[in-house]
């Protein structure tokens, strides 16, 4: 490579650490939609072998960040807003029961609390990565609280694609971070409440928000020629 850029990955779980900092750049927009990603390229910029390296982008594949059709490479995909807005309707429903689940018992995850503090701290110091990945800790947090393996699978089926809603508009650029945080912590005290249908209503009003922001930000444009 003409700058020698590596990204490093520590030795432990190599395969997952991998996998981590791949999905971060595509969250973050630092790989963009249409990028090619090949084992070539993955094992060249982490220093990895290349059994490593595919099993990093099948993993990426399986989760919705990359589309591969038969004998292609690997390509980041860009989401339409026919694609959008069935991803938020999908993302709902999963996401209303979890949190009418959760007030029924007054039950707030813990880990829901740790990402609302990230999010927060991250609103305070306007620092996007933190944001993102906060947010989408706490969306993981409340369906995984829940205790239900078949709602969290049906979860992480689609979550792959939020991350990549996420990174491909970076809509939390578009609006106050505070906002954001404040939309999650009404969340969290309809639960507190014991109010299911507060806590629908509330988590209803902040996904209609968040995919309102996506679609009012232009498409982000593929890149043209090959890689």
């Amino acid at each position: 490579m003409a700058n020698d850029t590596r990204f490093r990955v520590g030795p432990s779980s190599l395969t997952e650490a991998l996998y981590e900092s791949v999905r971060r750049r595509i969250v973050t927009g630092d790989i963009k939609a249409g990028e090619k990603l090949t084992e070539v390229r993955i094992a060249t910029e982490y220093d990895v072998a290349r059994p490593t390296a595919k099993a990093c982008l099948e993993r990426l594949v399986v989760g919705g960040l990359l589309r591969r059709s038969a004998h292609k490479t690997a390509v980041v995909p860009l989401l339409d807003e026919t694609e959008i807005r069935d991803l938020f309707f999908s993302r709902g429903t999963i996401e209303r029961a979890a949190v009418a689940a959760l007030a029924g018992t007054r039950t707030v995850p813990v880990e829901a609390e740790r990402a609302q503090a990230a999010m927060e701290l991250a609103a305070r110091s306007h620092t996007f990565d933190a944001q993102v990945e906060a947010d989408i800790a706490f969306h993981s947090a409340l369906v995984d609280g829940v205790g239900s393996s078949r709602l969290s699978r049906m979860h992480q089926i689609i979550l792959g694609e939020v991350h990549l809603s996420m990174g491909q508009y970076q809509a939390h650029r578009t609006t106050a971070p505070e906002k954001v945080a404040a939309e999650h912590a009404a969340v969290l005290d309809a639960i507190r409440a014991g109010d299911p249908g507060a806590a629908e209503d509330r988590l209803g009003e902040h996904l209609d928000h968040a995919r309102e922001r996506l679609l009012a930000v232009p498409a982000p444009q593929a890149p043209t020629g090959e890689e």
